[in-house]
């Protein structure tokens, strides 16, 4: 197995597009109405959006491949980019996504040294990221690998407002 990773340019912005929708439906289509899903994918993952988020210099994405096939990819954010005012010492990592396909090949842990590496170069002092209440998996995932839980925010699906857990990292 061939593991490959690759940071997103614009002209990556059509392949962004689709992971990002494809990767995001597959995780919380269960777990919320198709009324909101519909809403919320048309509103985070057009493609003019798309393209200005790829267009931030605060703002990095990378494609995780298998094999030449692209398997999923991160987004890490500083500066004004982050999602929360946390301060230029942080690094948010705003999306690990995961085709499921791909699942439990350790490339969610891929990404996340990725971004670690990113933060270590960058002198942060920690990291951060929102994570829905009720994504499980993840949170567990997180505490893992040495978050804790330091707040929560308002995430909108479509219509609907659900809570994200702040979970933090601190680093050095």
């Amino acid at each position: 197995m061939n593991i490959n990773m690759t940071r997103c340019t614009l002209e990556d912005s059509r392949k962004l597009q689709n992971i990002g929708y494809e990767t995001f439906k597959e995780t919380f289509e269960d777990q919320n109405s198709p009324e909101n899903m519909k809403a919320y994918l048309e509103e985070a993952f057009n493609l003019k959006k798309v393209e200005k988020e790829l267009s931030n210099p605060s703002a990095q994405f990378f494609f995780v491949s298998i094999n030449d096939e692209v398997a999923g990819y991160l987004k890490v954010n500083t500066g004004d980019a982050q999602s929360e005012e946390m301060g230029d010492d942080s690094l948010e990592i705003e999306r690990i996504y995961i085709i499921n396909k791909f699942q439990k090949h350790g490339l969610g842990k891929y990404l996340f040294n990725k971004a670690m590496d990113i933060a270590m170069e960058q002198n942060k002092k920690k990291i951060w990221l929102g994570i829905w209440e009720k994504n499980e998996n993840a949170i567990s995932f997180y505490k893992k690998l040495g978050f804790v839980q330091t707040g929560a925010h308002s995430f909108f699906m479509g219509y609907e407002e659900q809570t994200d857990l702040i979970m933090v990292k601190r680093l050095q």
